[in-house]
């Protein structure tokens, strides 16, 4: 329901992103942690556009009002029901794996409620998942989207609250992944279009995976946090966050301070790990 395009964007900067130096202590840091962190991000952003596209096809009355599909394909059913308390909206991919439009095989189903409209004050528009896999890695928990109207600058804002779980494929161990933030839609709220939509995001998010760090073959428990110390801003016709900055903690590593640019739409942000700063691309 568009209601959170915004939140695997992270995932693009943390996905193994490449470094510019060989500095041994930066190899050690961006280890599999950002892989996981990614993961979650990508896979919990994915899910809340499959559902706009899953209304937008059941109801043809969202805010976007193009009928291209960047996920659903034809191994999808969609039931929307508007004649529950609150309404509901089933997005069905089957018990074998379906062939999306972005080219990920998904199965099991995504459970939409929702009480009104994306941009109606009070709506509260809830995510669960039955027997849901990606790519063979499997995802629980829920995530809640919650419009809490117009703020101080006449702004739409709103909450999402993401609790989640993903089992990844091959036994590859479980992740743990929450998040809590705070979406401004800034600009796009006067048109149907979606790429005209900017959005400022502040919050924290944090998360945890079983790690094999120094070459052992013994798993440990990663942690992180990340909160953000200047809003990231978020166009939906840039691939990137252009402008913003994170602090992120590991457990074991100092602070990391992300920044994500002065808003030109571009690959390049920059990292600071104890006083060294390292110029980073962000994968495609």
């Amino acid at each position: 329901m568009r209601q959170n395009s915004f939140l695997a964007l992270l995932a693009l900067v943390l996905a193994g992103f490449i470094i510019t130096s060989c500095n041994k202590k930066k190899e050690r840091y961006d280890t599999s942690f950002s892989e996981d962190n990614a993961l979650a991000e990508n896979l919990f952003k994915n899910v809340s556009n499959i559902a706009d596209e899953a209304y937008e096809a059941g109801s043809n009355n969202f805010k976007s009002g193009s009928a291209t599909s960047y996920y659903l394909s034809e191994c999808v059913d969609i039931t929307l029901d508007f004649g529950t308390d609150p309404y509901e909206l089933t997005i069905d991919f089957g018990d074998t794996n379906c062939l999306c439009n972005d080219g990920r095989y998904r199965k099991g189903k995504i459970l939409v409620t929702f009480n009104g409209m994306y941009r109606e004050p009070g709506t509260v528009i809830s995510i669960g998942f039955d027997n849901y896999y990606v790519d063979e890695n499997k995802v629980e928990g829920s995530m809640i989207v919650s419009n809490t109207g117009f703020n101080e600058n006449q702004n739409i804002q709103y909450t999402v609250e993401v609790e989640g779980t993903i089992h990844k494929a091959n036994e590859g161990g479980t992740i743990t992944w929450n998040s809590n933030r705070t979406r401004e839609w800034i600009k796009g709220m006067e048109t149907i279009e979606i790429g005209d939509d900017v959005y400022l995001i502040t919050g924290i998010a944090n998360g945890s995976s079983s790690q094999k760090m120094d070459g052992s073959t013994t798993s440990v428990l990663q942690t992180w946090e990340m909160a953000t110390t200047k809003a990231l801003r978020v166009e939906l016709n840039c691939k990137w966050i252009i402008s913003g900055t994170l602090n992120i903690l590991v457990e074991g590593w100092p602070i990391t301070i992300m920044d994500f640019g002065d808003g030109a739409c571009d690959r390049i942000a920059t990292v600071e790990i104890d006083g060294e700063v390292y110029t980073i691309y962000m994968r495609q």
